[in-house]
């Protein structure tokens, strides 16, 4: 089944245009969800709009949205107002500018789409575009209307397509400074830093994925499995906290010897590893046929 689109347009570069489709490039769908379900009667539970003052239940054709300006003082919009104020969609995303992709604070990030082409006409003018910021090594800034607000685009070459990238608005991204104002500045040793520096090297290594497992979702799946089974719930035992750091110095020694000594360790067991099968007959039929 072809993944459906949260948005078509096209994507205009000057006088350069191509029809695309825009596509959630994450989900959470395949995460495990519960109902709520009534103990009495093994029953879902619906969820009801109710008046918070009379408790009397409200439908559908008596609700509208308000904005509170005061304490129990709504400003009350409808819909019908709200179309009318929403930006009207121009189905295209006019790449403005162009800057370094170093410049956009990491902040800003909020979703990421893909962007593909929808017909094999416009594929040539999409590839264009596509390659000309490859080469220049830079990101497009763009706009899109989506769900009636106006959405900020970075885009840039990703693999075949584009990746595009929501990003915030200046007033949704807090300032630093009120949460690390009270960080002092402090000069550290040279040993201490190199230490540290030490620790790092042996940890180093590069992103995979596929490494990081989301254990509360398989402890939900290895829950959900004995209760259907009549189990008893499986239980995880408690981790005790790591004990204070006194001295930090001897903290990064002790953790440099045993990196150290972890890294040894497993560069034996490799070494130690008999060869594989398949090797071994090979080398026994190189052999053979030597002596012959």
């Amino acid at each position: 089944m072809a993944p459906r689109p949260n948005w078509k347009g096209y994507l205009k570069l000057s006088l350069v245009s191509c029809s695309v489709a825009l596509y959630s490039a994450t989900s959470t769908s395949q995460r495990i969800r519960f109902n709520i379900i009534n103990k009495k009667t093994g029953n879902r539970v619906h969820n009801q709009v109710v008046d918070a003052e009379t408790e009397e239940p409200v439908e559908q054709e008596d609700r509208v949205k308000g904005y509170q300006i005061e304490k129990g003082e709504y400003v009350l919009v409808d819909d019908e107002e709200l179309d009318e104020v929403a930006l009207e969609s121009t189905h295209t995303i006019d790449i403005e500018s162009f800057v370094p992709r170093a410049e956009i604070d990491e902040r800003y990030k909020d979703s990421p789409y893909y962007i593909a082409p929808t017909d094999e006409v416009g594929q040539e003018a999409f590839i264009v575009i596509r390659e000309a910021m490859r080469e220049k090594k830079m990101v497009g800034l763009g706009r899109v209307v989506l769900y009636r607000r106006e959405r900020i685009l970075m885009l840039e070459p990703f693999d075949k397509g584009l990746l595009a990238t929501s990003l915030r608005y200046g007033y949704e991204v807090r300032d630093a400074n009120p949460y690390f104002e009270d960080i002092p500045d402090v000069a550290l040793p040279k040993e201490m830093r190199q230490l540290a520096s030490h620790i790092l090297d042996t940890k180093a290594g590069h992103f995979d994925p596929s490494t990081f497992e989301d254990r509360y979702e398989n402890a939900l799946i290895e829950l959900l499995k004995s209760k259907q089974a009549g189990l008893p719930a499986p239980k995880e035992t408690a981790k005790k906290p790591t004990a204070r750091v006194i001295n930090l110095m001897d903290a990064l020694r002790r953790s440099v010897a045993t990196e150290s000594g972890a890294t040894k360790a497993a560069a034996k067991r490799s070494s130690a590893r008999p060869a594989p099968r398949r090797a071994r007959a090979a080398t026994r039929r190189t052999g053979t046929r030597r002596a012959g």
